[in-house]
């Protein structure tokens, strides 16, 4: 494989960004949480964090936007759950799963 310089230090920059994007204890138990548990809505999240639900919101925003969890609707519940095949494998190896 033949890779760049400037290839190399986009590829890095891209894995620094997502790892910033997780590198948050709330956004960490957010992920693990989604991720052992399955999809859920905020409130289940802000219950079993014990933070208010603006909290919880503001980090699944930061978490969508790196592309790291995605949102569906069920009515009018929006459930939220882990899309990063590369954020999935980086909680196991962190949480020895």
């Amino acid at each position: 494989m033949d890779i760049n310089k400037d290839e190399m230090k986009l590829v890095f920059e891209e894995k620094a960004e997502l790892l910033k994007a997780v590198g948050h204890p709330v956004r960490l138990c957010i992920l693990t949480k989604l991720l052992f548990e399955g999809s859920s809505n905020v409130t289940n999240l802000q219950n079993c964090l014990d933070v208010p639900q603006s909290t919880v919101s503001q980090h699944l925003s930061k978490l969508r936007s790196a592309g790291v969890v995605k949102k569906s609707r069920n009515g009018l519940e929006i459930n939220y759950c882990v899309e990063n095949d590369e954020i999935k494998k980086i909680l196991e190896i962190l949480l020895n799963k």
